[in-house]
């Protein structure tokens, strides 16, 4: 009798698991699209909308590509613990007290304003190391689970956050009751724009030297090799337990540096317990569904940067949250699958009947 399974792939290949996923996703825009007829609305009307509150003005696109900064920065850290198969859940943590970091260096720290935010950067970075620091020699040299480990810190975070925002950095001036005094300091624009400021070309650097690294170097080929087996890699005479401190401190200061960056932007120079907006949460999903590749992270992120802009457009217009979380759901979901599908593949295997012999 014939059955049939899914058996993993010995090799994904690249270009086929990108068509996979973004076919995935236009499958599950297509779906989204029949549900909407069905309950009476016009989904023609509104994947229009989305797309010209994207596409159709200047506005649109900058502020996607504002979204993106946060989102791809994170994504980025989860990207590289990933290729070491180190699940780093506690990136929306680093990512805030990187935030704090800086913010306390700017609303304390005099001087020209350049040196203020090269400081408030190097001091975002040391402090997202610092946030994933116990963690990391936990997981290194205990093996301890670094997914509890990285996600409590998160709630500490948070707490932190709120304390400064309430209490000892509180703008008592301000009319808003949970804030931090604001950083009088920002990033230069980015020519030719209007909000954009020159943050925006950190996390695409990052990536080109990341994939750089993993593409041209023995370090990126013993972290790969790490994560495809560890006892192989400390066999061949690979300091697995270094490595892995040291990546998870990196990872821990790019989220670091992206809570600088999104402090820097315009209109967002104070803190506090919302200021990360499940950043975190997002560039886990959007390098999770690049498979931890960083030029696929990218894309991914600004994709999603893209769904969010948009459905807080339609928001404005009329339309529930509710249908366009419902979307998104079903659009991750989509790429989820496309995913899978890269990696996998359904095969025809033939199952013994009692007294009946398998043909070999």
């Amino acid at each position: 009798m014939s059955t049939f399974r899914l058996e993993r792939r010995l090799e994904a290949d690249a270009r086929q698991a990108a068509l996979t996923r973004i076919g995935g996703a236009v499958a599950a825009m297509i779906l989204s699209g029949l549900l909407l007829l069905l309950t009476g609305r016009n989904a023609f009307s509104i994947f229009w909308e989305a797309l010209d509150a994207i596409f159709g003005s200047q506005r649109g696109i900058e502020g996607v590509a504002l979204r993106a900064i946060p989102i791809l920065m994170t994504a980025l850290a989860v990207a590289l613990s990933l290729r070491m198969r180190i699940w780093n859940i506690g990136s929306d943590g680093q990512f805030l007290f990187g935030a704090f970091a800086a913010v306390g260096v700017g609303i304390h720290m005099g001087g020209p304003g350049w040196l203020v935010l090269i400081v408030m950067a190097l001091a975002a970075t040391a402090a997202g190391a610092v946030w994933i620091l116990v963690p990391a020699f936990a997981r290194a040299y205990w093996d301890v689970n670094e997914i509890i480990t990285t996600l409590l810190l998160n709630f500490v975070a948070v707490q932190l956050v709120a304390w400064a925002s309430l209490g000892f950095w509180r703008d008592s001036e301000a009319a808003v009751t949970q804030s931090t005094e604001a950083v009088p300091y920002t990033l230069a624009d980015l020519p030719g724009t209007d909000r954009l400021s020159i943050g925006l070309l950190v996390p695409f650097v990052l990536a080109g030297i990341l994939w750089w690294i993993f593409r041209s170097t023995t370090i990126g080929y013993e972290i790969d090799t790490i994560g495809g087996n560890p006892r192989a890699a400390a066999f061949a005479g690979i300091r697995v337990r270094r490595r892995i401190l040291l990546v998870m401190l990196a990872t821990g200061g790019i989220a670091g540096l992206g809570g600088m960056l999104q402090l820097s932007a315009p209109g967002a120079q104070t803190l506090n317990s919302g200021f990360s907006a499940q950043f975190g949460l997002s560039g886990f999903i959007v390098a999770a569904l690049a498979g931890a590749a960083f030029m696929g992270v990218i894309g991914g992120g600004l994709f999603i940067a893209s769904m969010f802009y948009a459905g807080l457009v339609l928001q404005t217009k009329g339309l529930s949250v509710y249908i366009i979380f419902g979307i998104y759901g079903l659009i991750l979901t989509g790429i989820a699958l496309g995913e899978v599908a890269a990696r996998y593949r359904l095969v025809r295997t033939q199952e013994a009947v009692a007294g009946e012999a398998v043909p070999a």
